[in-house]
């Protein structure tokens, strides 16, 4: 039986991680397939509050677990096909390690960004490829961008990118744009954004330093072509990973896990969500380390809040 389940090792995990372990609740954090989470797939990350020079995104997940690690916190790898949240203890059902049971549950998942699932894209993520526009954005200053994507994040991120880039080339497989007007009329507006519409990508090319261009196909003449770049970003949408939740949590429709305002707290008590898998709109490093150490507090005092009321009982008996 465990106080307190962390799920997920990124920036809000790890943060909440560490919080818990000081406070003496000795939190095992249960790590997914992709431990640190989505900054161990960018390089220098140059935005986190307290590295002048900048840290390397895979540097900055390792020595948060360790700083987890050396207050007590414990790790275990594995990855949760099913939660039973009917009653407490909550019961976790981990591959390969069978079930785990814990009073306090804190979801920090994340969301996935989604991919082409072209040929060569997922070897160059870190290379040229990327999924986030504030992170890596200023390291394409004065080179040729592509964005693909239709909707209203791919617009944002054309608009972003163009404060760096001398050319942002936004490519989209339909002749007609997702987005919003006003988004698209500011994409439209902007004298560095171009279009190649109604072209499908179907391979990133690369060469020994990284992305040289995007092959793509017309869809109406069924001509092949490679638009050279220095860059591709993905912005076609992020997927919170809580399939696994069997929808026993409140989340929106897109499938992001609702909080009260203002809290971690979810819908179901003694069970808190933070980072990415509750934020659909900033998706930060620094946000996801600011809503980890909300969830750990919240836990904490829901924890200590039950023990006070488990001990009245046993008194009044």
């Amino acid at each position: 039986m465990h106080k307190v389940v962390v799920l997920g090792t990124g920036p809000s995990g790890l943060t909440a991680a560490i919080y818990l372990a000081r406070a003496n609740m000795n939190p095992l954090v249960i790590e997914g397939d992709q431990p640190g989470g989505q900054l161990t797939l960018t390089t220098e990350v140059e935005n986190f509050p307290g590295f002048p020079d900048g840290i390397m995104g895979p540097e900055l997940m390792e020595n948060m677990r360790k700083q987890a690690e050396r207050f007590g916190a414990t790790f275990e790898r594995g990855w949760v096909t099913e939660v039973d949240l009917s009653k407490r203890p909550f019961t976790l059902k981990v591959e390969g390690k069978g079930e785990i049971q814990t009073q306090a549950l804190i979801i920090s998942t994340g969301a996935s960004a989604k991919m082409l699932e072209i040929p060569n894209e997922r070897e160059n993520i870190g290379r040229g490829v990327s999924t986030c526009a504030t992170c890596d954005g200023f390291f394409f200053r004065g080179k040729k961008i592509i964005v693909v994507g239709g909707g209203d994040s791919a617009m944002e991120e054309a608009n972003f990118l163009t404060k760096f880039a001398s050319e942002v080339r936004l490519v989209h497989r339909r002749e007609e744009l997702r987005a919003s007007k006003i988004m698209q009329d500011r994409a439209r507006e902007n004298p560095k954004v171009t279009w190649s519409l109604n072209n499908t990508p179907i391979e990133v090319v690369a060469g020994e330093n990284g992305v040289t261009g995007l092959k793509v196909k017309n869809n109406e003449t069924g001509q092949e072509e490679v638009l050279e770049t220095d860059g591709i970003f993905i912005a076609i949408g992020h997927r919170p990973n809580t399939a696994f939740l069997g929808g026993q949590i409140e989340t929106d429709e897109i499938g992001y896990i609702k909080v009260k305002p203002g809290t971690s707290e979810t819908n179901v008590e003694g069970v808190f969500a933070c980072g990415d898998v509750q934020d659909n709109k900033y998706r930060q490093a620094i946000t996801a380390a600011g809503s980890g150490c909300m969830a750990a507090l919240d836990c904490e005092r829901y924890l200590e809040g039950s023990a006070v009321h488990d001990w009245s009982q046993t008194l009044n008996k």
